[in-house]
């Protein structure tokens, strides 16, 4: 608590101790005016260490998750694609979305998770909150809107489960402007980590690492694609562990020539460079690399089984957040998250529908010395 002023601690130790203390009743033990309590209850509830009226304290560890909330439609060629014509497919639907699918995974795991996105007024989209809340995320800042559909990506696949097609509506997105910030910020400054995908606009990305600069919070960022890593501003200062692949972590560096390409390592130490605290560059089946203060490391992944890739770089976020906020430094927790992403490639699910924190465990020694 070292952004506290000392008459800001003192308010905040008298709310701890007694939270339905009045202004006055602050004001009279102190022996301060009650107009500068009122003062320091504002930076206090910007700061995130108390969440507004009734000056209710914020969990000891949260995290938020802002971003993707997407309806995934995958279709299964069951013989060679045939264009132009109708083709039998196996279909298959499921919840998706960077931000989603890293709250459905933190919180099967026991996390206190809130998630934060915007929805269509759709059935697609009362269900896809519906769900998180029913597995215990707190979805109560979740904005919906009649201006679009929520958002949806479909996949034809042929009979070897390569992508054939990809098509998505992802305009809902464009939505979730700066302003939205302000509506729930008490709420998300009170938090231990926010994580954010790059599916939010650029503004409102750039807002938001603005602000951070004055809560307590840490700040965990995915670029999404090599596209959607453009968003991010060129300095990742206030960017406290970014988590990107090979090729979008080369794009944010404006490396385009395939044989000017920096290694994996080599990226991750030029996008700290470039601000970011800590970076961790994944390679997919290839490993990952991690750049830190402490120094640069390549670790091996973890050998899968795997069914279907969808939603592992998902997980790898996911079970690096999870020991990150255990405590763990993140290279530790970067192979704790390279094994919840490969339990999540041998499942048919974007979250692996076992998860829990002892199934985790259970697969702990699995990951490579």
């Amino acid at each position: 608590m070292d952004d506290l002023g000392a008459q800001e601690q003192a308010v905040l130790d008298l709310i701890a101790a007694n939270p339905f203390a009045g202004q006055q009743d602050i004001a009279t033990a102190l022996g301060i005016a009650r107009s500068t309590v009122a003062a320091h209850i504002m930076q206090l509830v910007n700061k995130g260490y108390i969440l507004g009226r009734g000056y209710v304290l914020p969990a000891s560890k949260r995290m938020i998750c802002i971003g993707g909330a997407v309806l995934d439609r995958k279709y299964h060629a069951k013989k060679d694609l045939i264009f132009e014509t109708s083709n039998p497919v196996d279909g298959y639907r499921s919840f998706g979305g960077v931000a989603r699918n890293v709250a459905e995974n933190l919180v099967r795991l026991g996390v206190d998770v809130s998630f934060v996105s915007i929805v269509g007024d759709d059935e697609t989209g009362r269900s896809l909150v519906r769900h998180l809340r029913d597995l215990g995320a707190d979805v109560s800042q979740v904005i919906t809107t009649t201006e679009r559909p929520t958002a949806e990506y479909a996949a034809i696949l042929d009979p070897n489960n390569d992508l054939v097609l990809g098509i998505a509506d992802m305009e809902i997105f464009d939505l979730f402007s700066p302003s939205y910030l302000d509506r729930f910020w008490p709420h998300l400054a009170s938090a231990t980590w926010v994580f954010i995908d790059c599916n939010l606009p650029a503004a409102t990305i750039e807002a938001l690492m603005s602000r951070k600069q004055g809560a307590r919070f840490k700040l965990a960022v995915d670029t999404v694609s090599s596209p959607k890593s453009a968003r991010l501003p060129k300095d990742l200062t206030g960017i406290d562990l970014l988590f990107t692949n090979h090729d979008e972590a080369n794009a944010m560096l404006g490396i385009a020539d395939a044989d000017k390409r920096l290694k994996p390592k080599e990226a991750a130490a030029a996008l700290r460079a470039a601000g970011a605290a800590e970076v961790i560059v994944t390679m997919g089946a290839h490993g990952f690399a991690v750049a830190t203060e402490s120094g640069l490391a390549t670790m091996r992944s973890v050998p899968a089984r795997a069914v279907d890739i969808t939603g592992a770089g998902d997980a790898m976020i996911a079970g690096t957040m999870y020991k990150v906020l255990s405590g763990d430094p993140v290279l530790d927790a970067a192979r704790t998250g390279a094994l919840l992403a490969t339990l999540t490639t041998e499942s048919e699910s974007s979250v692996h529908p076992d998860l829990s924190p002892r199934f985790l465990t259970a697969g702990m020694y699995r990951i490579p010395a």
